[in-house]
């Protein structure tokens, strides 16, 4: 009887132990891409900068936005297992239209602020409509809308320019209780994926993700996963293009191109899944403060900005080796 007792009693002692190893390799990608950020954080500290300091978190804040919310359209479709390219066409035609098109007024803002996000969303769906309707891979169809979508915001805005109103370019320099306006849409982001991720459309997602078979023979619809996927993602490009045009105060037809490849680094250097099924938005996050954060080492540094795109492909190619060793070893695990 004393000896099943002790055997009781150890395995309860090691429960949370095997708990505690379980959550770690679950989420070993995102706790990777955090030890990252921290050590990139201590050589930006080392340089004299005060890191740790409220007004340094809301510059970092204000110069990553564009780039979270372009990696969060990303996130969405890399979660289904898919990914997204025309939201560099989507943010060019964005900024563009709304340069050119806004007016002074409150009133103006607010309709054209609606239709791009309106149009952003509509040009997501049609990519998922189009591809589940033809059977054509997303990186074909996305392609393609990006070429067409640089196209039309080339008719609509030649070169750089339009006009934007002054008081909507000092939109993130406002502050709420010393905290600029990025910080708290960033904090609102976390919570909306916190609440997204724990709804029937954000676990389908990841079903779909995880093994589109399993999911499409329990009876899930292929065309509404792809259009909500697709839609949420030309949703969040819009967005971004509307945050781009605070900071730049006009449009630009090409300037969506330099998120397309930051957005799936960003997403990839957070831990999520190349091929769906795996990721967390905090983790995406984390990954495009690394990358702001690099662009600020190198500028303090000065040292040429062609090594910018040198050290984001090599944190890139370390967390690409990273998450596959931890795919094969839980699949490894699991069978």
């Amino acid at each position: 009887m004393s000896i099943q007792t002790n055997d009781l009693s150890m395995q309860t002692a090691r429960a949370p132990s095997r708990r505690i190893r379980a959550v770690m390799r679950n989420h070993m990608s995102l706790l990777f891409a955090a030890a990252m950020l921290l050590v990139i954080l201590m050589v930006y500290a080392s340089l004299g900068r005060g890191v740790l300091t409220i007004e340094e978190l809301n510059i970092d804040s204000a110069a990553a936005l564009t780039l979270v919310l372009a990696a969060t359209a990303q996130t969405i479709v890399m979660m289904r297992g898919g990914i997204d390219l025309s939201i560099g066409g989507i943010i060019s035609l964005g900024t563009s239209v709304f340069a050119t098109q806004v007016g002074d007024s409150a009133i103006s803002v607010m309709v054209w602020s609606a239709i791009v996000l309106a149009g952003g969303a509509l040009i997501g769906a049609l990519n998922g409509w189009i591809m589940t309707t033809f059977r054509l891979q997303p990186f074909l169809v996305t392609l393609a809308m990006w070429s067409i979508l640089s196209g039309v915001a080339m008719m609509v805005l030649p070169t750089d320019g339009g006009k934007v109103p002054g008081w909507w370019i000092s939109f993130a320099n406002e502050k709420l209780y010393g905290i600029v306006m990025p910080v708290w849409l960033i904090a609102a982001l976390l919570l909306f994926w916190v609440w997204f991720a724990a709804t029937r459309t954000g676990t389908t997602i990841k079903a779909v993700g995880s093994s589109a078979k399993a999911a499409y023979l329990s009876g899930v619809s292929e065309m509404r996963v792809n259009m909500v996927c697709y839609g949420l993602s030309g949703l969040f490009a819009a967005m971004a293009a509307l945050y781009l045009t605070t900071q730049i105060g006009a449009g630009s037809p090409n300037i969506g191109s330099d998120y397309i490849l930051a957005s799936v680094a960003a997403s990839v250097i957070g831990g999520v899944s190349l091929f769906g099924g795996r990721g967390h938005l905090l983790g995406t996050v984390i990954g495009a403060f690394i990358l702001t954060i690099i662009g600020n080492l190198i500028f303090v540094l000065r040292i040429s900005s062609y090594w910018q795109p040198v050290a984001s492909g090599a944190i890139l190619l370390c967390a690409v080796l990273v998450t596959s060793i931890i795919e094969k070893k839980t699949r490894a695990s699991s069978s």
